[in-house]
């Protein structure tokens, strides 16, 4: 059924947002690839899940040097996707379902096909065109040496060298130049940029890489080895890292978004030191941000609890909501990492090669899905986690195209394998991904077929129906619409938390099972109790009063 679209101006504060990868999500028009036309297909399976909107990655034209993240044009639709008469449609579609709709804007840098770079290489050093970007002579007597020491977040070096001998800065791919947001032309566009898309209808934009916009222009060296860049975000005054100056341009943006009748919202990627990101969620800044505490954390009782605690009571110091989320396109899936030793996510960006028990990593993964949902504030499901997919690790090494793969030198692979297109139907690839059985951009595995969306319709007991009972519960469960939350004391090893004053939920992450509080019945559990009516190892309920 339609979900009922919030009335109120605070729907974010508890939404619960599924993310869209639109490569791998559906395929309409048969290429192999999906698009649009996929998309405005299953609205109704996400509505039906029970989500209340719905997050797209880059849709817009690409040469597709990083999926997407490499943009040439933020005012159009990528060929492959659709038109933007399409894009139109799936608003208005997805409005009349109840769904909001949030892009993704991606400020820090453009494609080098972008039509403002390609005039920045046709002009002279010092030129208003390169402005725009961070171009800078090299060292050396002949200028041949990076102007300093950073190393790009995809391995290599940051800067690439142009014909006529000036570097530009690029914390990606050399296909990403930065732009240089001290430039006014810049902050004009992208203000421009959100008008337009808030003008068509779009109710928010995920903000990439929102802590690295600003640059300190002195472009002092770092001395931090390669691979490094990512794990040196929680150094104090980093060069180009959390910087001050991303605030002013927040504040513009959320003067724009405030200034339409629904208030338009904004999701913060902000990867920052421990203490730092309500900066970015004060009143007059961003709305909310993803929670990577909580997505990197191990499945143990007291990490968990440590990061719940810091997450809601540091948001709370600035009237902001937490958010909780298990997977993104970035990560391995958490099905793949909860069936390891180790249970967090690792750097650099993966750590495969480690034996996975797939069972064990899925009876976690239902016990996280049914945590995560019960928490206060808003939610992130990953496409294809509500199916129970795993990690596809054994892609062949033709078919990688993360860019890491390469500026690794083929020794880190990527980020593909949690990218693979969804399976919808059937017992063979595509899987009904694609009308016209096209192989799909990055093949499927074949097991899949026991984890397309008709397999999970079919089994009551199924990661699909667990999601939609979780959100069915969320909609209907008073104790659940609001923000109170309390621990109460547990067994080692294990969450005890009531919401409201008539719910409580219990996860038991030890390896023994424990008794449930007495005068509560459970309402939801992530797999079955025992016998004798105890909470097994690594299972999660939702419990009522009798």
């Amino acid at each position: 059924m339609p979900n009922p679209t919030p009335s109120n101006d605070s729907w974010w504060r508890s939404a619960v947002i599924y993310q869209v990868y639109i490569r791998s999500f559906a395929d309409g028009d048969g290429d192999g690839t999906g698009d649009i036309t996929g998309l405005r297909s299953r609205l109704h399976y996400l509505a039906h899940i029970g989500v209340d909107a719905i997050w797209i990655n880059p849709w817009y034209p690409s040469p597709l040097a990083d999926g997407g993240y490499d943009v040439s044009d933020f005012r159009a639709i990528h060929p492959t996707y659709g038109t933007l008469d399409e894009a139109r449609r799936l608003i208005t579609e997805a409005h009349e379902l109840g769904l909001r709709v949030i892009l993704d804007i991606v400020p820090n840098h453009v494609s080098d096909q972008h039509a403002w770079f390609q005039g920045a290489l046709t002009t002279a050093p010092g030129s208003p065109e390169r402005a725009r970007f961070i171009f800078r002579d090299g060292k050396g007597e002949d200028g041949s040496e990076p102007p300093n020491d950073w190393h790009a977040a995809f391995g290599g070096p940051t800067w690439t060298r142009t014909p006529d001998g000036q570097w530009y800065l690029h914390l990606f791919a050399p296909e990403q130049p930065d732009l240089n947001w001290d430039n006014g032309e810049v902050r004009a566009e992208f203000e421009s940029i959100l008008r337009f898309w808030f003008d068509l209808g779009v109710d928010g934009f995920r903000i990439d890489v929102a802590h690295g916009m600003v640059k300190d222009q002195a472009l002092p060296d770092l001395g931090l080895p390669e691979f490094s860049v990512i794990a040196g975000e929680d150094r104090p005054n980093h060069p180009h890292w959390d910087r001050a100056g991303v605030h002013d341009i927040f504040r513009s943006w959320r003067a724009i978004a405030d200034s339409y009748p629904d208030p338009r919202v904004f999701v913060a990627e902000a990867h920052v030191r421990p203490g730092r990101l309500p900066a970015y969620l004060r009143p007059d800044e961003l709305h909310t941000a993803f929670n990577f505490d909580f997505l990197k954390c191990a499945l143990e009782a007291d990490e968990l609890r440590e990061v719940i605690d810091r997450t809601i009571t540091d948001l709370a110091s600035v009237g902001a909501p937490a958010t909780w989320v298990l997977s993104n396109h970035d990560e391995t899936r958490h099905v793949t990492r909860y069936g390891r030793a180790h249970t967090g996510v690792t750097t650099p960006m993966r750590d495969q090669g480690h034996p996975t028990d797939l069972a064990l990593g899925t009876r976690r993964a239902r016990a996280a899905a049914l945590l995560m949902l019960a928490l206060p504030g808003g939610a992130y499901i990953y496409q294809g986690e509500e199916l129970g997919l795993y990690e596809v690790e054994d892609l062949p090494e033709s078919a990688l195209q993360d860019p890491t793969w390469e500026r690794s030198g083929h020794t880190i692979r990527g980020r593909d394998g949690c990218r693979v297109p969804l399976p919808w139907t059937g017992d063979t690839p595509p899987f009904g991904f694609s009308p016209t059985r096209a192989a799909p951009w990055l093949p499927q595995p074949a097991d899949w077929k026991s984890y397309t969306a008709e397999a999970n319709q079919a089994d009551r007991t199924s990661m699909l129906q667990l999601y939609r009972s979780a959100l069915r519960l969320r909609r209907t469960n008073p104790h659940l619409r609001g923000e109170e939350f309390r621990w109460l004391d547990s067994p080692a090893g294990t969450l005890l938390f009531e919401r409201g004053n008539g719910l409580l939920c219990a996860v038991n992450l030890s390896d023994q099972p424990i008794a449930l509080p007495n005068a509560w019945s459970p309402l939801l559990v992530s797999g079955p109790l025992t016998k004798a009516g105890l909470l097994p190892p690594d299972t999660t309920v939702l419990l009522h009063l009798d």
